[in-house]
């Protein structure tokens, strides 16, 4: 079999000398070893700094890792029997990302075909004879039948390779997001120093005051002003606000009283800075990996591909709009909060104290934001991933690239929605949706969390026990218990609202 036209033949590992297999199979083993340390060292690494919420999303990318290496294997074993899948030459025709008079220019020119940013000319003109080899030996089988393959060799191996970087790009962005947004989160806690600075000043705390509602600094932020009683208006600030000042000291103290009052009163000295980075760690888990409805969509933006349709420009103004009307939508709740203070209350004695509730969320269901933000930097992954993909595999110039009018566009949409979302929208969700009716498991120390579950797993076990014992009388004390023990259990599983007496959490909160 002839290699790049130079009559080199092709040897099997019959033929390889074993130095030559051996030092191969050395240099792939170490650096999937080094790989697989790095994550080990990583992971203990979080463990020792007390960061569960952390190692569990580091368990999460290997998870994608293991993903990844079950589809390259299954596409490695079945390549053959893909390309050996045959079809009639029209079916071929149709729904084409390149046209085919393109495809005739590049077989004319296939030197041309492959960018040269990815392999020295000579490499090129090496896999380009090797692929034709093999296609020739797919496209002889179904010759023989007056076919074409389904799919080629040399397709399949690029196929390999997008899914590979999509996931890659994806954890990437997903990372650098939640660190630079984090970084900034962190930048609000002189403000929550300031405020357990106050709570510890005797004058401050025991000297009675009354509160103009309408001077407060968060209403005259949110409420006063030109628009106040227009739902158009708010809106168009709540839009306008989110790309400058979209969190302020006062929108952060108003937020936090109210969460406090509502979720536990009964510690006004809990760290509400350490439980939002607590929560934002946890929800991080979620966002990080690639869930079965985001690759739906990957196959079908594959499926309408199709040239003169630009559809990848058109679907990078997909993530650009949720994520405006994400950011919209939480400094409108922030908003509304001000309004119903301010439009129940001229004065009060005290702080003013916003009431946190799920009615101001889409759905009644603040998790939906998370949802959005997950589907966004997917989205945005997805368009960069493939732009890079299609530049180092076919070339700048290829025509699946597309019109340099339309790249652009779509390079600086998706440099512009990684900013917002890391500096603006992720400490705005952090923020915001702790004002709904119910709070997360993060407001309990990840110990309390293990011992809760653990002492209700044990009240469990030991009601379960004595139930099987006295079925027979059917005891409606065993029953009692039991119905407790299942449902401490379930504060762990879903969220649930604020007792009336916030003990627990002031217990598992003190020490902060």
């Amino acid at each position: 079999m002839s290699g790049g036209g130079e009559g080199e033949e092709e040897t099997t590992l019959e033929f390889t000398p074993t130095w030559v297999v051996a030092a191969v199979c050395t240099v792939i083993v170490a650096i999937s070893l080094a790989a697989e340390r790095l994550l080990h060292y990583g992971g203990k690494f979080l463990k020792r700094k007390d960061q569960k919420s952390l190692y569990e999303a580091l368990q999460k990318i290997k998870e994608e890792l293991m993903l990844l290496g079950f589809i390259s294997l299954l596409l490695t074993v079945s390549q053959n029997a893909l390309t050996k899948i045959c079809v009639d030459p029209t079916v071929m025709r149709h729904m084409l990302p390149c046209t085919l008079q393109e495809k005739k220019d590049s077989e004319e020119h296939p030197s041309q075909h492959y960018s040269a940013f990815s392999f020295p000319s000579g490499i090129a003109r090496r896999l380009l004879a090797e692929a034709a080899e093999a296609e020739e030996h797919g496209s002889s089988y179904c010759a023989r039948k007056n076919t074409v393959p389904l799919l080629s060799l040399e397709a399949l191996h690029h196929l390999h390779i997008f899914i590979f970087v999509l996931a890659v790009v994806h954890v990437t962005f997903s990372v650098l997001t939640v660190v630079f947004g984090g970084a900034r989160i962190r930048q609000w806690k002189h403000w929550e120093d300031s405020i357990a600075k106050d709570n510890y000043d005797s004058t401050k705390v025991l000297k009675p005051k009354l509160t103009q509602v309408q001077q407060h600094e968060f209403i005259k932020g949110r409420f006063s002003g030109l628009g106040k009683d227009s739902a158009l208006i708010g809106w168009l600030q709540s839009f306008f606000k989110q790309f400058y000042g979209s969190v302020t000291k006062s929108d952060y103290v108003t937020l936090r009283l109210g969460f406090i009052t509502t979720h536990c009163k009964t510690n006004p000295k809990f760290n509400f800075h350490k439980y939002m980075i607590r929560a934002l760690e946890d929800d991080f888990r979620q966002v990080v990996g690639i869930s079965w409805y985001l690759w739906l969509f990957v196959v079908i933006f594959l499926l309408l591909n199709i040239n003169g349709w630009h559809t990848y420009f058109w679907i990078a103004f997909v993530p650009f709009i949720l994520l405006l009307s994400v950011g919209t939508k939480l400094e409108h709740v922030i908003t509304q909060l001000a309004h119903e203070v301010a439009e129940k209350h001229a004065a009060i004695e005290g702080d003013l104290v916003v009431q946190p509730s799920d009615g101001h969320f889409w759905f009644h269901r603040p998790h939906i934001v998370l949802f959005l933000i997950h589907f966004i930097l997917f989205q945005n992954a997805f368009e960069i991933a493939f732009f890079f993909w299609i530049w180092v595999t076919y070339g700048f110039d290829s025509c699946i690239m597309g019109q340099v009018r339309y790249i652009v566009p779509r390079l600086v949409i998706g440099v512009f929605i990684q900013l917002l979302c890391s500096y603006s929208t992720l400490p705005l969700y952090a923020l915001v949706t702790q004002m709904g009716t119910h709070f997360k498991r993060a407001i309990f120390n990840d110990h309390v969390q293990v011992g809760l579950v653990g002492w209700a797993d044990k009240v469990k076990k030991k009601k379960a026990l004595k139930a099987d014992a006295h079925s027979s009388q059917g005891s409606s004390h065993d029953h009692e218990g039991s119905s407790t023990g299942i449902q401490l259990g379930s504060v762990f599983q879903k969220r649930t609202s604020a007792p009336e007496d916030s003990t627990s959490v002031t217990k598992a909160e003190g020490s902060n």
